[in-house]
Protein backbone atom coordinates (compact mmCIF):
# COMPACT_ATOMS: atom_id res chain seq x y z
CA UNK A 1 0.00 0.00 0.00
CA UNK A 2 0.98 3.34 -1.15
CA UNK A 3 -0.45 4.86 2.50
CA UNK A 4 -1.44 4.00 5.75
CA UNK A 5 -4.75 5.21 4.94
CA UNK A 6 -7.22 3.24 6.53
CA UNK A 7 -9.00 3.90 3.40
CA UNK A 8 -6.56 2.44 1.52
CA UNK A 9 -6.10 -0.54 3.93
CA UNK A 10 -9.43 -1.72 3.69
CA UNK A 11 -9.22 -1.67 -0.46
CA UNK A 12 -8.07 -5.30 -2.31
CA UNK A 13 -6.45 -5.55 -5.50
CA UNK A 14 -6.22 -8.86 -6.85
CA UNK A 15 -4.42 -9.00 -10.60
CA UNK A 16 -4.51 -12.23 -12.74
CA UNK A 17 -2.58 -12.32 -16.16
CA UNK A 18 -3.21 -14.83 -19.26
CA UNK A 19 -1.23 -15.99 -21.95
CA UNK A 20 -3.15 -14.96 -25.78
CA UNK A 21 -1.35 -16.76 -28.46
CA UNK A 22 -4.09 -15.69 -30.56
CA UNK A 23 -3.02 -11.98 -30.60
CA UNK A 24 1.09 -12.75 -30.10
CA UNK A 25 3.27 -13.15 -33.14
CA UNK A 26 5.98 -14.31 -31.14
CA UNK A 27 8.88 -14.53 -34.01
CA UNK A 28 8.36 -10.77 -34.02
CA UNK A 29 9.17 -10.45 -30.68
CA UNK A 30 5.23 -9.59 -29.77
CA UNK A 31 3.48 -11.45 -26.77
CA UNK A 32 0.21 -10.88 -26.08
CA UNK A 33 -1.69 -11.15 -22.24
CA UNK A 34 -4.95 -10.37 -21.16
CA UNK A 35 -4.98 -9.78 -17.48
CA UNK A 36 -8.46 -9.11 -15.38
CA UNK A 37 -8.05 -7.32 -12.40
CA UNK A 38 -10.33 -7.33 -9.22
CA UNK A 39 -10.97 -5.09 -6.66
CA UNK A 40 -12.68 -5.05 -3.27
CA UNK A 41 -13.94 -2.05 -1.18
CA UNK A 42 -13.24 -4.33 2.41
CA UNK A 43 -14.22 -0.81 3.79
CA UNK A 44 -17.36 1.58 5.62
CA UNK A 45 -17.34 4.09 2.67
CA UNK A 46 -17.99 3.92 -1.30
CA UNK A 47 -14.76 4.95 -3.17
CA UNK A 48 -14.08 6.09 -6.68
CA UNK A 49 -11.26 4.97 -8.94
CA UNK A 50 -9.99 8.04 -10.36
CA UNK A 51 -6.79 7.27 -12.64
CA UNK A 52 -3.90 4.71 -12.82
CA UNK A 53 -0.25 4.14 -12.92
CA UNK A 54 1.12 1.03 -14.19
CA UNK A 55 4.79 -0.04 -15.24
CA UNK A 56 5.04 -2.68 -17.49
CA UNK A 57 8.77 -4.39 -17.75
CA UNK A 58 8.95 -6.09 -20.97
CA UNK A 59 11.13 -8.58 -19.36
CA UNK A 60 14.23 -6.91 -21.78
CA UNK A 61 14.95 -4.59 -19.99
CA UNK A 62 12.15 -1.74 -21.36
CA UNK A 63 10.31 -0.55 -18.78
CA UNK A 64 7.39 1.47 -19.85
CA UNK A 65 4.46 3.26 -17.61
CA UNK A 66 1.12 4.20 -18.44
CA UNK A 67 -1.07 6.51 -16.52
CA UNK A 68 -4.64 7.50 -17.51
CA UNK A 69 -8.14 8.55 -15.96
CA UNK A 70 -10.38 5.48 -14.72
CA UNK A 71 -9.94 1.57 -16.05
CA UNK A 72 -11.09 0.78 -19.40
CA UNK A 73 -13.04 4.14 -19.86
CA UNK A 74 -14.91 3.99 -16.52
CA UNK A 75 -14.34 5.74 -13.21
CA UNK A 76 -16.30 3.17 -11.11
CA UNK A 77 -17.73 4.29 -7.61
CA UNK A 78 -17.45 0.88 -5.85
CA UNK A 79 -20.01 0.83 -2.42
CA UNK A 80 -18.64 -0.45 0.73
CA UNK A 81 -18.99 -4.49 0.53
CA UNK A 82 -18.75 -4.63 -2.71
CA UNK A 83 -16.26 -5.19 -5.68
CA UNK A 84 -15.60 -4.15 -8.95
CA UNK A 85 -13.20 -6.42 -11.59
CA UNK A 86 -12.57 -5.19 -15.51
CA UNK A 87 -10.00 -7.14 -17.79
CA UNK A 88 -7.64 -5.61 -20.25
CA UNK A 89 -4.52 -6.35 -21.94
CA UNK A 90 -0.83 -5.80 -22.44
CA UNK A 91 1.89 -6.65 -25.27
CA UNK A 92 5.11 -6.66 -24.13
CA UNK A 93 8.45 -7.98 -26.46
CA UNK A 94 9.62 -11.08 -24.61
CA UNK A 95 8.06 -14.02 -23.21
CA UNK A 96 8.03 -12.75 -19.63
CA UNK A 97 8.08 -9.80 -18.04
CA UNK A 98 5.75 -8.47 -15.23
CA UNK A 99 3.41 -5.27 -14.42
CA UNK A 100 2.44 -2.94 -10.76
CA UNK A 101 1.33 0.11 -10.17
CA UNK A 102 -1.13 1.98 -8.26
CA UNK A 103 -4.93 3.22 -8.29
CA UNK A 104 -5.85 6.91 -6.96
CA UNK A 105 -9.32 6.89 -5.32
CA UNK A 106 -11.27 9.11 -3.67
CA UNK A 107 -13.95 8.57 -1.08
CA UNK A 108 -17.37 9.62 -1.11
CA UNK A 109 -16.31 12.11 1.83
CA UNK A 110 -13.45 13.22 -0.45
CA UNK A 111 -10.61 11.85 1.22
CA UNK A 112 -7.75 11.01 -1.76
CA UNK A 113 -5.80 7.91 -1.51
CA UNK A 114 -3.40 5.13 -3.55
CA UNK A 115 -3.20 2.20 -3.48
CA UNK A 116 -0.50 -0.44 -4.74
CA UNK A 117 -1.33 -3.27 -7.58
CA UNK A 118 0.43 -6.42 -6.48
CA UNK A 119 2.93 -7.35 -8.85
CA UNK A 120 1.82 -10.17 -11.14
CA UNK A 121 3.78 -11.95 -13.73
CA UNK A 122 3.71 -12.12 -17.48
CA UNK A 123 4.65 -15.65 -18.59
CA UNK A 124 3.92 -17.24 -22.20
CA UNK A 125 3.93 -21.13 -21.67
CA UNK A 126 7.38 -22.89 -22.73
CA UNK A 127 6.07 -23.97 -26.06
CA UNK A 128 5.34 -20.49 -26.96
CA UNK A 129 9.19 -19.30 -25.85
CA UNK A 130 12.25 -19.56 -28.77
CA UNK A 131 15.11 -20.94 -27.74
CA UNK A 132 18.13 -19.09 -27.80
Amino acid sequence: MLTASPLAEAIRIRPRAVFVPEHSDTAAGRFAFGYEVVIDNGGDQAVTLTDRHWVIDHGNGCLKEVRGEGVVGEQPRIPPGERFSYRSGAVIESPAGRMWGDYGFVSDRGDVFRVTIPTFDLIAPAVFRSIQ
